[in-house]
């Protein structure tokens, strides 16, 4: 379970590395897939994964479909850069994401899989959301365990008939340590939260030849990440975010 890689192309590729050694048969990314630095690029790497790669809908891929057919103008430079880093071929490739997903795991059953709630891509699901919130959100939802990302957050916690899931961000998780950290999760027969080291300095670096306008911003980004607790207190703050 990979999510939000937001187009952070060593990160994707130490983890691609890592879950492929360890047996991964199949890779399901929970959205905000190529807004970034590289969207091309990692593209192509979700594209290599061919059958074995399921990708589902994030807030930022659909605000790029939107931007590509003209359903709204960009909103400053950053998303008129991000617009043309975009080839035709990967804004179909997001346009064909799908909001949801239920996949079978061994030992977990079906899971259901989203990138916010199943009730919006926007909403931000934390291990500290109200059971009365996690509730309604996941109203009509047969499955038991629910995988979200967009919080950026990585947490597995026990709720009253429910198992919810954050495989935490790819591209910029929120974590104390070390910078250059990317959080994923592998499922099956349990859930196993997965940390994996790459080259944050080359991350950064790539932003700043790739002439994204927020690039020194990304980098610092990258080097001070908010703690779980900073990040998790203002996602419950704000509850839709994006």
């Amino acid at each position: 379970m990979l999510s939000d890689v937001n187009a952070n192309v060593p990160a994707l590729r130490a983890v691609l590395e890592e879950a492929g050694s360890d047996g991964a048969e199949l890779f399901v990314f929970t959205g905000n897939l190529t807004w970034g630095a590289e969207p091309e690029q990692t593209a192509e790497l979700v594209k290599a994964l061919g059958d074995r790669a399921v990708c589902l809908r994030g807030n930022t891929d659909r605000a790029l479909v939107d931007l590509a057919t003209a359903t709204r103008a960009p909103r400053g430079p950053r998303e008129a850069w991000m617009l043309n880093q975009h080839s035709i071929d990967t804004v179909r490739l997001l346009a064909g994401f799908a909001f949801g997903a239920v996949v079978g795991v061994p030992g977990l059953g079906d899971v259901r899989l989203c990138h916010g709630s199943p009730r919006s891509d926007t909403e931000l699901v934390t291990p500290r959301t109200p059971e009365s919130r996690f509730a309604a959100l996941a109203h009509g939802m047969d499955e038991r365990t629910l995988v979200t990302g967009h919080a950026q957050l990585q947490f597995d916690r026990e709720l009253t008939g429910c198992r919810s899931v954050g495989p935490g961000s790819i591209g910029m998780p929120h974590h104390i340590g070390t910078p250059g950290t990317a959080h994923w999760a592998m499922l099956g027969p349990g859930v196993e939260l997965r940390r994996t080291r790459y080259d944050v300095s080359e991350a950064a670096r790539r932003g700043v030849r790739a002439g994204d306008p927020s690039a020194e911003i990304i980098a610092w980004m990258l080097h001070n990440a908010l703690t779980p607790a900073e990040a998790t207190a203002e996602a419950e703050r704000l509850v839709f975010s994006g």
